[in-house]
């Protein structure tokens, strides 16, 4: 199974494709008479994803999108009494106005890079049962093959069976997909259990290689990081 070639990719979509708009955020919140500077929930990013990967890591099912969520909007400075109330709006308004809008440089551009090698690519997320439509808004749609949404799917990663459903649609083994996301629980982890590859975008190096199967694992920073994991499994010329 090892030695099966990279032929596809599935990419994660949050934080991966796309990031939290923090902007819209701010302006959301404002709406609940809530001031929550776009600067601040930046700061805050970073401390809400690690509640993510701790639930998944605690075996929590589903999409703990509002133990993110809350604990972004704690670091954040949100006063205490409002969270709970906020993040259970913000969570019933996600499938009107999904938060996660805002492209990430170069990401998209290396995808069309991909389709025009010939590589098949999915999206491949945890999300809210909405994400097609959300694709679609942004005009990505064509770039896609398939869109596995946890929220349509009833299953979720790590779980072997969202990368599973995602392989078969992209027409090719478990083994012969490189999957991209953030997240070291839902995405490396998950990825790899499966029989797949992975690239931890934005990972840590050193956690990366004391993994079980580091030498499926590789690590970017960046769209450019992730072209030369890329080219490195001739998924994309030199």
């Amino acid at each position: 199974m090892h030695d099966e070639p990279a032929t596809a990719v599935s990419f994660d979509f949050g934080q991966t494709l796309v990031e939290l708009d923090t902007g819209l955020l701010s302006a959301r919140l404002a709406e609940r008479g809530i001031t929550s500077p776009r600067e601040r929930l930046d700061e805050a990013v970073d401390e809400g994803w690690r509640a993510y990967n701790e639930a998944i890591h605690r075996g929590y099912g589903g999409h703990p999108w509002k133990i993110m969520m809350r604990r972004l909007l704690e670091a954040a400075g949100v006063a205490a009494g409002a969270v709970d109330e906020a993040v259970d709006w913000l969570w019933t308004e996600q499938p009107r106005k999904n938060l996660w809008r805002r492209p990430i440089a170069g990401m998209l551009d290396v995808v069309v890079e991909l389709r025009r090698a010939g590589v098949p690519v999915a999206v491949l997320s945890n999300s809210e049962g909405r994400l097609a439509d959300l694709i679609d808004e942004l005009g990505w749609s064509a770039h896609f093959l398939a869109i596995a949404d946890s929220g349509r799917l009833g299953f979720e990663k790590p779980g072997r069976e969202i990368f599973a459903w995602t392989a078969e649609r992209l027409g090719v083994p478990l083994a012969a997909v490189v999957h991209v996301g953030d997240s070291l629980a839902a995405d490396v982890e998950g990825a790899l259990a499966a029989g797949m590859r992975a690239v931890w975008f934005k990972g840590d190096p050193a956690r990366a290689a004391q993994l079980p199967h580091a030498d499926r694992v590789a690590v970017c920073d960046g769209a450019d990081g992730l072209r030369r994991a890329l080219r490195a499994l001739s998924l994309l010329p030199q």
